[in-house]
């Protein structure tokens, strides 16, 4: 970054000394011409005051005090009357002359033609007479690139000035604009830590949540990878030291009997632990493609009732569900999902005998799916992460249960993933009410 300031303002000092000379050439030029021209007109017409160049006189005897001036004068038909520098009687008829045919016009003319050396110019300047003959008078001066060739030098060295004045001041410039922001990248984690700069305030605001985003999601990593770690860690190490029993024969045909049960059971919740962890993993992939359709959500919930039903019955639980139509624009194998995980959580951290009831329905314009239980409940400390990975409230129950901690975790994406919002609302004893908002 600072060799491209540095380089940047070199190259702008360049252009802007180029560019000035140039245009300073071409303002000097154009008054160098109008100076030159001034001077030939003054000079045209004191030649036409003196008289010298009137018809009537028998010879025309031209001496005057300026040097490198050229004088012809023209008869009204084009003819060379005289001329100081050629023989007039063999020069060419001059009436196709551009500043001869303005005069002949206009009473006077003039023009700029290139001289027979690459660095120099003639100027003309014609004057019509009473008599209808133009007297013309001619020098030679410096052209443009002769006048431009004389100041290159002054601003090579001008350059060269400004080139090492530039990298000294770039160098300073590019510190002390620099400076703050490598400041501000050294100490991105600290919140009290302002921009020098207002413009980048925004900028640097962006960088420091997106780093702490980083931070987050580095951490949530880690944590994950722990507890997978742990959670099939611990099924595996059962499953491996019941069957490490039975095969040694150590235990009795009543004990084989119990312990068989245990390795299935265990082995049922590692499966169910993988499903979850692999689930977890695609939605986490939103750029998968998935079907979206209009369905009717109570419908739904009417359809997914019979399942729910046959499970809270199994845990001796009460299971209800009500609303009215509304109609929702999602994913029906995720919505299944979202509803079974809330229902089956309602259901594992209920007590004996309790009630888990499901509402479908418009609410305040909006549709909304409403699964409330009289359970045990979170506590207000503990509300804010039921939906990370792995947490669970009571883990002794979760495992009894066959929990994974990670329901919450899939229904908080389903949620995201429907542009829908997630509201958790439960009293420790009292129960829990959890509601989505299409």
């Amino acid at each position: 970054m600072k060799q491209k300031i540095n380089l940047r303002l070199i190259g702008i000092a360049v252009v802007a000394v180029l560019a000035t000379a140039i245009g300073i050439t071409f303002i000097y030029y154009g008054l160098f011409k109008t100076q030159v021209q001034a001077g030939l007109r003054t000079n045209a017409e004191v030649l036409m005051d003196t008289g010298v160049f009137d018809k009537s006189s028998e010879d025309v005897d031209v001496r005057l005090p300026i040097n490198n001036l050229r004088i012809t004068w023209i008869d009204s038909d084009g003819t060379v009357l005289f001329d100081n520098d050629n023989d007039a009687e063999t020069m060419p008829n001059h009436n196709d002359r551009p500043e001869v045919q303005e005069a002949f016009i206009k009473g006077h003319g003039k023009c700029v033609r290139k001289s027979d050396t690459m660095d120099m110019s003639t100027f003309y300047y014609a004057l019509r007479q009473k008599d209808g003959t133009v007297i013309r008078v001619a020098c030679d001066a410096s052209n443009i690139i002769s006048v431009f060739g004389n100041v290159f030098p002054a601003v090579i060295g001008i350059l060269i000035a400004i080139i090492v004045a530039c990298i000294v001041i770039s160098h300073l410039l590019t510190k002390t604009l620099i400076e703050p922001i490598e400041r501000m990248a050294k100490n991105i984690e600290d919140v009290q830590e302002k921009p020098v700069y207002k413009e980048i305030a925004p900028f640097a605001e962006k960088i420091r949540v997106q780093h702490e985003n980083i931070l987050a999601a580095a951490r949530s990593r880690q944590d994950f990878t722990a507890n997978v770690s742990h959670e099939l860690k611990t099924p595996l190490t059962a499953i491996s030291g019941y069957a490490e029993l039975i095969e040694n024969e150590m235990v009795n045909h009543e004990q084989e009997i119990h312990f068989a049960h245990e390795i299935k059971r265990n082995s049922e919740r590692l499966l169910s632990l993988i499903n979850d962890i692999i689930r977890l993993s695609e939605l986490d992939h939103s750029e998968m493609p998935r079907q979206y359709d209009n369905f009717d959500l109570y419908e739904f919930v009417k359809d997914c009732a019979e399942s729910l039903q046959v499970n809270a019955q199994k845990q001796g639980i009460h299971f209800s569900y009500r609303g009215s139509s509304c109609m929702i624009r999602g994913n029906k194998d995720m919505i299944r999902e979202l509803i079974d995980n809330l229902v089956q959580n309602a259901i594992r951290y209920n007590k004996e005998g309790g009630h888990v009831e499901v509402f479908a329905g418009i609410v305040d314009g909006k549709p909304q799916l409403r699964v409330t239980d009289d359970g045990i409940g979170i506590p207000k400390d503990q509300q804010e992460r039921v939906f990370e990975r792995f947490y669970r409230v009571d883990k002794s129950r979760s495992k009894e249960t066959g929990g994974t901690g990670l329901g919450l975790a899939i229904v908080k994406h389903i949620v995201e993933l429907h542009d829908a919002r997630i509201y958790l609302e439960s009293e420790v004893d009292k129960g829990t009410q959890i509601r989505v908002e299409f």
